[in-house]
């Protein structure tokens, strides 16, 4: 986190929608194999170490030491992104229920394009079954420091000669209702972020 602070201009916004005790759900786009690292950074220093975050099984054998770091780092939850997942999302739940931080990429992959992808309705089964709060998380900027055609990460933009920006912004809540489901919570995630990336990057053409 300290060598992010120093090669990168990382920003936090919305840090006041983080619920102060109790478990929560961060649900967010994924820009980058840093993201979580990132999200954590944002976090209160006595929350971190309840912070976990879902990342395929396949993260810590097929992406080298970087993968292997993360995947540790970031205390991840197992899911199995081209198989049932079914096992990972009731771990998540688990440790939900334990009080614990859980954060969710729910278009299971990074970007393509550094917009959002097609969201997985999935990913929202711990919101009902726990009725934590869910706080959409919106990255904008880690798509062009370390997406994923990149090999290493580019933190610097040589043109401006200057380090490049990453923003993280935390929205306000969403408290599922008695009667939400996960479509209905993953809808208005989905909608949460989609407001932010417009802001971000302007409306789809």
């Amino acid at each position: 986190m300290a060598m992010s602070r120093l090669l990168l201009r990382l920003r936090f916004k919305g840090k006041e929608h983080l619920p102060q005790e109790g478990a929560y759900l961060l649900v967010a786009n994924h820009q980058s194999m840093f993201d979580g690292l990132w999200i954590m950074g944002g976090l209160p220093a006595s929350q971190r170490p309840r912070f976990s975050v879902m990342a395929g099984s396949d993260l810590e054998e097929q992406y080298g030491l970087t993968g292997r770091i993360m995947f540790r780092v970031g205390k991840a939850i197992p899911i199995d992104r081209f198989g049932n997942p079914l096992r990972g999302l009731l771990l998540a739940k688990k440790s939900l229920e334990q009080g614990n931080i859980v954060l969710i990429h729910p278009e299971g992959t990074r970007s393509h394009d550094g917009r959002m992808g097609q969201v997985k309705n999935g990913a929202a089964y711990p919101a009902p079954k726990t009725k934590v709060p869910d706080i959409p998380v919106y990255i904008h900027g880690a798509y062009q420091a370390f997406s994923r055609h990149m090999s290493v990460p580019h933190p610097i933009d040589w043109k401006k000669m200057r380090r490049k920006k990453i923003i993280i912004d935390f929205c306000p809540p969403i408290h599922p209702g008695p009667q939400d489901d996960k479509d209905q919570i993953m809808e208005a995630m989905t909608a949460a972020l989609q407001q932010k990336e417009d802001f971000y990057l302007g409306p789809r053409s």
